[in-house]
């Protein structure tokens, strides 16, 4: 997806967040979205389930709601987002950077936590049960 398309999606997202008619909920289900800058991002409640977000940067980025069930989310940035109730089942985050990130009752079921930095983090109320994790190389 280039950017143009993707700044136009958040647009209209944006403004479905403000109950505005022109406003459509944004839906990036198994968007190819590899490397995009989404620093500081609105992606409240946006449906990311399957999408590649592998090596993109979503640093503070406003993820509460966000469904990201099954998502690639390999080395992904996610340093102080916020993912309150966000859906991760079976996403894939190995080697990702959640430092102080708020995961507020985040569901990771399934999800792998290989090698993902979770120091400082808020985990309270998350749900890690079935997680692939290797609390030996899992930096929290």
């Amino acid at each position: 997806m280039n950017q143009e398309k993707l700044n136009e999606i958040l647009r209209l997202h944006e403004l479905w967040l403000t109950n505005s008619p022109e406003g459509i909920r944004a839906n990036l289900e198994k968007a190819d979205l590899e490397g995009v800058d989404l620093r500081g991002a609105s992606l409240e409640g946006v449906n990311l389930s399957e999408a590649n977000l592998r090596e993109a940067d979503l640093e503070r980025a406003y993820l509460c709601g966000a469904c990201l069930c099954k998502a690639d989310l390999r080395g992904v940035n996610l340093k102080g987002a916020y993912l309150e109730r966000a859906n991760l089942k079976e996403a894939n985050l190995q080697g990702a950077d959640l430092r102080r990130a708020n995961l507020y009752k985040a569901d990771f079921q399934g999800a792998n936590l290989y090698k993902t930095n979770l120091q400082g983090a808020n985990l309270y109320g998350v749900n890690l049960q079935g997680d692939i994790m290797n609390r030996n190389k899992a930096n929290i």
